[in-house]
């Protein structure tokens, strides 16, 4: 499926780290929303579920961990896949993982680690899809 039939939430309260991802991935054809905060993320999310979302996980009102886990209680959302994004050198992957997170990646983002990781997200998403 080309990259153009795909949707990406980027949550991050830094616009400067939303306009980089941004461009990189809406260079590569993908189609890309923002969102600063958790809760428009949140809501971004019940009104029009994306395909993949990155989302910081250090964001003032509400950080990445609690807006995972209000979308995976949420039962009438379809299941989207969640790539965190962190600065933290203290960031265990492991609670990320319990909350419903599906992998992490560590900023200084190295980019073209970014675009395989969601490439293989949303080839993952397609797949289960057709199934």
């Amino acid at each position: 499926m080309p990259a153009s039939n795909y949707r990406i939430l980027i949550v991050d309260d830094i616009v400067d780290n939303l306009f980089l991802l941004q461009t990189v991935l809406e260079a590569e054809g993908y189609k890309v929303e923002v969102a600063d905060s958790g809760r428009l993320a949140v809501a971004k999310v019940k009104t029009a579920p994306p395909d993949l979302m990155l989302l910081d996980i250090m964001m003032p009102d509400m950080n990445g961990y609690e807006v995972i886990q209000q979308i995976r209680q949420n039962q009438e959302l379809p299941y989207v896949p969640i790539l965190l994004v962190t600065a933290h050198e203290q960031f265990k992957a492991i609670e990320g993982f319990n909350v419903g997170a599906n992998d992490f990646i560590r900023k200084p983002i190295e980019f073209d680690e970014l675009l395989a990781r969601v490439k293989a997200f949303l080839q993952f998403r397609n797949e289960e899809i057709r199934d």
